[in-house]
C-alpha cells in the first residue's frame, strides 16, 4: 500500500508540473509607451492560470515582475498584492491629452528585492475571470489564488526557487496576506511542490480586525482637528493623508462616501474623467486611467486582447464576499512558527489610524525586545518603532499617508532595505 501510495502522489506531482507549466506566460518588457528610451531595470509581464480542479472557478492572473536592480539571484522575492512601490511614477506636469509620460521613480523597492506585483482578485487590474460563471470571488478564494499562483510561478522561473520569500501589501491586504502566509506555510509542511522559502511577510496601514473605523474618532481628537461631539459633521478632510489638500473630484467621489469605498474603486466614474490639479495626488491616479486603456500600452505588456473591458485602477464592481472579518489570530499563528514580519503605519492616515494597529499589536501580548524609540534617515527622526519577541517589527513613518512608500519613499525604502537585511530601523 505505501507503494502504491508514493507512486499516486508522484504522478500527482508530475501532473501539477505539466499543468502548472502549461498555465502560465511571461514576457521581456523592453520598452512602455510614455517612458524615453528602453527600461533601465528588467520588467516582464504574463499570465497565470488558477484554479486547481473541475469544481473551482478558473482566472487568469496578470502580473509585472521586476528583477532587482542590486543581486537578483541573492535578494529576497515579493508577492505584492496592492500596487506597490515600484520603478515608475507619473510626471506631475500640465496634461494635453495624449499619453500620460512615465518618470523613473529612485526610491523602488526594487533596488534591494525582486517583486511580482500581481493583480488580485480576478477581475481587477488586467486579470480577469475565466467564464461568465467564474466572477464571484471573495478573500478566502483570493488567498487560494495567491497560494497556486505563486508555486506556479516559481515553476516558471526556477532560478528564483532559493531565493528568500515574502508577502507584501497594505491597506486591505492586511486581511488576506497573513491567511496567505500561513496557506503557504502549510503548503510547505504537506509537501506541496515547490517548496517555497517563506521566511515572513510586510504590511502597511493594514485592515486587520474591522474595528480600524472605531479609532478615527480618537485620531481626529488627537489631531486636533474636531471634538468628539463635532465629528459626526466632518467634511472636507483628505483621509488617505490628513495634511494634503482635499481635492473634489466630480464623478469620482462625494466628500462624504464611504473613504474606503472610494479608495478601492471608480466604479461610478463619469466619462471623460475630471484631472485633478497639478497639487492633488489624486492627479496620477486619473492619469494611471488614461495610460492603462491605451492601446499601445496594452500591446508593450502584451496584455491579451478582449481579456478585459475598461481597466480601472480599483474595481469594487465585482461580486466580491468579504469572508474574512480578522487577520487577528493568523499573525499569532504565524507569529508561534517563527515568521519575521514588519507592520509599518504612514501616521497621518485617517482610513486604518496607527492607534488601531498599535492596538492589536498591543493585544498579541508579545514581549518587547526593542521599545519605542525614535527612528532616523538622513540624520533625522522619520518614525518611531518597537520590535517584539516574536518576530514582528512595528514602525511608524512620520507625515506618510495610507500607502506610506507613496508619501514618503526614500525614508520607505530605508525602512525596507535595513528590515530585509535583518538589521534594526
Amino acid at each position: 500500500m505505501a507503494l502504491i501510495h508514493s507512486t499516486e502522489l508522484l504522478l500527482l506531482l508530475i501532473l501539477f508540473l505539466v499543468s502548472s507549466k502549461l498555465a502560465t506566460s511571461h514576457s521581456t518588457v523592453r520598452f512602455l509607451p510614455g517612458f524615453q528610451g528602453p527600461l533601465p531595470f528588467q520588467l516582464r509581464t504574463g499570465y497565470v492560470e488558477v484554479g486547481e480542479s473541475d469544481a473551482e472557478e478558473h482566472a487568469e492572473l496578470f502580473y509585472y515582475f521586476i528583477e532587482s536592480e542590486n543581486d537578483p539571484e541573492g535578494d529576497p522575492l515579493l508577492l505584492w498584492l496592492t500596487g506597490g512601490p515600484g520603478p515608475l511614477a507619473f510626471k506631475n506636469e500640465e496634461y494635453t491629452g495624449g499619453l500620460p509620460n512615465l518618470t523613473l521613480k529612485p526610491e523602488s523597492w526594487t533596488k534591494v528585492s525582486s517583486i511580482i506585483f500581481v493583480d488580485l482578485p480576478a477581475g481587477t487590474g488586467f486579470s480577469y475571470p475565466k467564464t461568465e460563471s467564474d466572477v464571484h470571488q471573495s478573500t478566502t478564494k483570493l488567498v487560494r489564488h495567491a497560494h497556486q499562483f505563486l508555486r506556479k510561478w516559481l515553476i516558471d522561473h526556477p532560478k528564483f526557487l532559493s531565493n528568500e520569500v515574502y508577502i507584501a501589501g497594505d491597506s486591505y491586504s492586511g486581511l488576506p496576506i497573513p491567511v496567505i502566509v500561513q496557506e503557504i506555510s502549510y503548503g510547505n509542511e504537506g509537501g506541496i511542490q515547490p517548496w517555497i522559502n517563506l521566511q515572513g511577510y510586510l504590511l502597511g496601514n493594514p485592515s486587520t480586525t474591522s474595528a480600524e473605523k472605531n479609532y478615527e474618532i480618537p485620531f481626529n481628537h488627537g489631531m486636533a482637528f474636531v471634538s468628539d461631539e463635532l465629528y459626526e459633521s466632518i467634511s472636507g478632510i483628505n483621509t488617505g493623508h490628513v495634511l494634503e489638500p482635499y481635492c473634489e473630484e466630480p464623478g469620482l467621489h462625494k466628500p462624504m462616501e464611504d473613504t474606503w469605498s472610494w479608495r478601492r474603486s471608480l466604479a461610478h466614474e463619469t466619462s471623460p474623467l475630471t484631472l485633478p490639479p497639478l497639487s492633488c495626488r489624486a492627479r496620477a491616479y486619473v492619469l494611471c486611467t488614461y495610460w492603462a486603456n491605451d492601446d499601445n500600452v496594452h500591446k508593450a505588456l502584451h496584455i491579451r486582447k478582449g481579456s478585459i473591458g475598461k481597466w480601472k485602477r480599483c474595481n469594487s464592481g465585482i461580486p466580491f464576499k468579504f469572508d474574512v472579518p480578522s487577520s487577528f489570530q493568523y499573525h499569532v499563528n504565524l507569529s508561534r512558527k517563527g515568521y519575521r514580519s514588519l507592520i509599518y503605519s504612514g501616521d497621518h492616515d485617517m482610513i486604518v489610524p496607527f492607534l488601531s494597529t498599535q492596538a492589536w499589536i498591543r493585544a498579541l501580548n508579545y514581549s518587547i525586545v526593542s521599545d519605542w524609540r525614535q527612528w532616523y534617515y538622513n540624520g533625522q527622526v522619520v518614525g518611531y518603532t518597537r520590535t517584539y519577541s516574536n518576530g514582528m517589527t512595528f514602525a511608524t513613518v512620520k507625515g506618510a499617508g495610507h500607502t506610506a512608500p507613496e508619501y514618503k519613499p526614500e525614508e520607505c525604502l530605508g525602512m525596507f532595505r535595513r528590515w530585509i537585511s535583518n538589521r534594526p530601523l
